[in-house]
């Protein structure tokens, strides 16, 4: 199964303080754990939401909303994609992390939707438009 793993945010990340050496040679490791296991297929660290902008959506109607936005513990730092057997393998994995702040932090992990998950709605025709969009992603 595939699951996010989400860097929630802190007051520091939103500041724009950068992670010193230590903490990027030890997250450094620790990504090349997860690559070699075959666990890691993406992850990021992501600018402040200073830099970030939101789309609204209301109908056909669509509002640009410029950052930074309030409540910190709500925004996203960074991320992983990982590909485990099951959430407990995911939680393990967590658990070996470097902090990946300078002070108390968390990580939330949340599971991806397959195809399947969506039951009959998914078309086979949809499933078939699933199957050639992951084939183009594939191949970049």
């Amino acid at each position: 199964m595939r699951v996010m793993v989400i860097v929630k945010a802190t007051k520091d990340s939103e500041a724009g303080v950068m992670p010193s050496t230590d903490l990027l040679e030890a997250m450094g490791k620790y990504n090349e754990q997860l690559v070699n296991a075959g666990v890691m297929m993406a992850g990021e660290g992501l600018h402040p939401s200073s830099a970030g902008k939101r789309v609204a959506f209301d109908g056909p109607g669509r509002t640009v909303i410029d950052g930074p936005f309030a409540e910190t513990r709500e925004l996203i730092a960074g991320f992983w994609l990982w590909e485990v057997k099951d959430m407990d393998e995911a939680v393990e994995w967590v658990k070996r992390c470097p902090n990946p702040m300078l002070g108390p932090s968390e990580i939330e992990i949340r599971r991806v939707f397959e195809a399947a998950d969506f039951g009959d709605a998914m078309t086979p025709e949809l499933t078939a438009q699933e199957d050639r969009m992951r084939d183009k992603l594939a191949k970049r």
